[in-house]
């Protein structure tokens, strides 16, 4: 089986190596976990390879992504001049281009990923959608229905395909649960207060066809290297522990039986 690397040395080891070929990979989270960084690295890896890509972005504009990537050492823009990288902006929808959608809708979206593979060929073998939450935000109910649909249409055009899934701030649910049932694979993003300071961590919750590690692993973000994994999380005690609600709920019921 060949796999392809994520960018990330320390998520490739995770996963026996990278992402089996022709996979269709969930990144799911919460807005600021690393997902965006983590599919631009997944993007460069391919570039640097001298393969072609193809990004779809609905929460950022095109000319954010691009720095973003130089961010971290990643020249997006030589890689679109250079006609080996396609942008398709579906947030930017006033600056009307080939690579513009006018409608956030899964079938344009397949439509213009589609056109893309046929102008790229071949060496079109990566494509990011980030996030198909934004094709689902006025009716999540539709979201499991139309994730089939771009697996099933995206398996004929061999790519392997990292898309992403907005969980909200609040509630930390995801906003129509679709990706997940459909996924390949699932990389969650999370993350937490750890003595008073942001962590980030992600767990590999579902690899098929993959060995892959089932820790919990500290995220870092440095300006000009981008995304890696320091160190698993230590265990604690809350992470097996029932929530307050549930355990007061268990101590009455108990509390009443007994009288």
């Amino acid at each position: 089986m060949e796999r392809l690397s994520t960018g990330i040395s320390s998520l490739d080891s995770l996963l026996a190596g990278g992402i089996p070929e022709g996979f269709f990979v969930a990144l799911v989270g919460m807005p600021g976990t690393g997902k965006t960084i983590a599919c631009l690295h997944f993007i460069n890896a391919g570039l640097l390879k001298g393969e072609k890509a193809v990004y779809v972005t609905t929460e950022e504009s095109r000319e954010s992504i691009v720095r973003q990537a130089s961010q971290f050492n990643m020249n997006f823009d030589k890689a679109l001049r250079e006609n080996r990288l396609i942008i398709i902006d579906a947030l930017m929808r006033a600056t009307s281009d080939e690579w513009t959608l006018n409608l956030v809708t899964v079938e344009e979206m397949l439509d213009k990923v589609i056109q893309a593979k046929k102008l790229l060929g071949s060496q079109a073998r990566r494509l990011v959608i980030d996030s198909m939450s934004a094709f689902w935000l006025r009716a999540p109910v539709k979201a499991r229905e139309e994730s089939y649909l771009v697996k099933r249409v995206l398996a004929k055009w061999d790519y392997t395909v990292y898309a992403t899934s907005q969980y909200a701030i609040t509630t930390g649910g995801a906003f129509g649960w679709g990706l997940e049932h459909i996924a390949d694979g699932i990389i969650h993003f999370k993350r937490r207060i750890i003595n008073g300071t942001l962590t980030r961590y992600l767990i590999v919750e579902k690899m098929r066809q993959t060995p892959h590690d089932l820790r919990a692993w500290e995220i870092s973000i440095v300006d000009g290297q981008g995304l890696t994994l320091t160190r698993p999380l230590t265990r604690r005690v809350e992470d097996e522990a029932l929530p307050d609600s549930v355990a007061k709920k268990i101590k009455r019921v108990i509390s009443e039986e007994e009288h």
